[in-house]
């Protein structure tokens, strides 16, 4: 994407095609699991993946926070009492063993990933048992040569305790901020100041983190062009790897504690949009790479080296290196992809609790993918990743004919190209500049199933806008 952002940024385009749609970390999307996936599902699975000898990406969801971030969406549990780990910790040990007995211990983790939730809820001691259950039945890689990341909260993170999960062998590290305005910290109950994090980023230079990568969230109450231009500067002279700009969705109906949130604070949308388009061109001239949607990288990351080669790969934890890896996963609500299939946990925590109990995996739901589903995956997840596609390679790998077996998509992109967002030729499809931002827009064509919800009268699953 060029530094000249205003160049590109046509807001009538931007108004006309900012539609509500899947963030596509996964094809099919979330909504299209069904219940009924078994045990003997997940293990037919687990034998398929095991005769592939892929090497393994293993995730771990922690849903604990200390108190509400107000905006927050995810799967979470708020507590002050941190005896209720405890048992959490001995339910993920049970999983563990549960799935290892079914997994070829002989592929090496290339990927592992704690999520939540705040995975530092955990005490260092709890980390350490949680890390070393892990090693005991999977491949660890000793070396440092894998890519193994936490999520952090730095206001309950010191050097010292950063120096334990870099011990511990972490070796990457993602940092919720958010904003540092001390107005739109208190509007949204998160607080964590900039002197703690530039003290948290020198400490993971000095500790040799590969990678740290920090998020922000435009749109939430309080924020002006001005504020977030302020903030953003103060995390690019930190200089993380990675900086992601996520959109806030103000969606309470959904998500209750967005409830708390005065939305008469919320910026305006025309105020909305001129922060993230100042945001765009601020980073860029700092020097980071457009990875894609929310993702910048600086040159040298392996993100932006990932996507360069063309190996960028796309999961639920968002843009990723290891796209050969199989992904297992633990905890509750936690979603894995493994052989041909996605599956999830129970999302609450007594219904996880329970299955462990009678040893069953917490299985909650899952899909097994069809071969269109798979075609689609992969169209889905190179427009997202590279933002081009290349109908022979398609048609090499499938066997088929793409403008055929695509005839109707073809004919729904044909506004988007006279827009300007996209260029078809005979052999492939290239994003342009101006479409990178509406990927999720260009993406929603290929999507089978939501298609076929436009076609109904039935809305289906509300989906968030793409800006």
């Amino acid at each position: 994407m060029s530094r000249k952002v205003s160049q590109l940024w046509d807001i009538d385009l931007i108004r006309k095609h900012d539609l509500s749609g899947p963030r596509y970390t996964s094809y099919p999307t979330a909504p299209q699991f069904k219940t009924g996936f078994n045990e003997p599902d997940w293990a037919m699975a687990a034998k398929n993946s095991n005769l592939s000898q892929a090497p393994l990406s293993l995730y771990f969801h922690i849903p604990f926070c200390d108190t509400v971030c107000y905006y927050c969406a995810c799967n979470k549990i708020i507590t002050a009492n941190h005896k209720l780990a405890e048992p959490y910790l001995q339910a993920l040990l049970k999983e563990i063993q549960l799935q290892a007995d079914h997994i070829d211990q002989s592929r090496s983790v290339d990927q592992l990933h704690w999520g939540g939730g705040t995975p530092t809820y955990l005490t260092d001691e709890q980390m350490g048992t949680l890390m070393s259950a892990i090693a005991d039945n999977f491949m660890l890689r000793t070396d440092d040569s894998g890519e193994y990341a936490i999520e952090i909260h730095p206001k309950g993170v010191t050097p010292q305790r950063l120096a334990h999960i870099r011990k511990l062998g972490f070796n990457r590290l993602s940092m919720g901020v958010q904003d540092f305005d001390p107005d739109v910290q208190k509007a949204v109950n998160r607080f964590n100041s900039f002197e703690e994090v530039a003290a948290l980023m020198l400490t993971a230079k000095q500790l040799k983190f590969k990678s740290t990568s920090i998020d922000l969230i435009y749109g939430l109450p309080l924020q002006s062009v001005e504020s977030f231009t302020q903030s953003l500067k103060k995390v690019i002279d930190i200089h993380p790897d990675r900086i992601s700009i996520f959109n806030y969705a103000h969606m309470p109906e959904l998500f209750k504690t967005q409830k708390r949130i005065d939305a008469s604070q919320l910026p305006e949308p025309q105020e909305k949009l001129q922060i993230l388009h100042n945001s765009i061109e601020q980073l860029l001239n700092a020097g980071y790479i457009y990875v894609g949607m929310d993702h910048f990288a600086l040159p040298e990351d392996e993100l932006a080296k990932a996507q360069l080669e063309k190996k960028l790969h796309r999961n639920f934890q968002g843009y990723s290196t290891h796209g050969n890896c199989e992904l297992f996963s633990f905890g509750v609500s936690a979603i894995a992809t493994f052989g041909s299939t996605y599956i999830q946990n129970h999302k609450t925590i007594d219904t996880y609790y329970s299955a462990l109990e009678e040893n069953k995996l917490p299985i909650h739901k899952g899909i097994e993918l069809s071969l269109d589903d798979k075609i689609r995956q992969t169209v889905i997840s190179e427009l997202i990743c590279h933002f081009e596609l290349s109908f022979i390679e398609i048609e090499q790998r499938y066997n088929l004919s793409f403008k055929e077996y695509f005839a109707d998509e073809l004919k729904t992109l044909i506004p988007l190209a006279n827009d300007g967002l996209i260029d078809v030729y005979d052999d492939r499809l290239l994003v342009k500049d101006t479409g990178r931002l509406l990927i999720r827009r260009v993406c929603m064509t290929f999507d089978a199933y939501l298609q076929a919800k436009l076609k109904t009268e039935n809305s289906g699953p509300k989906y968030s806008r793409i800006i």
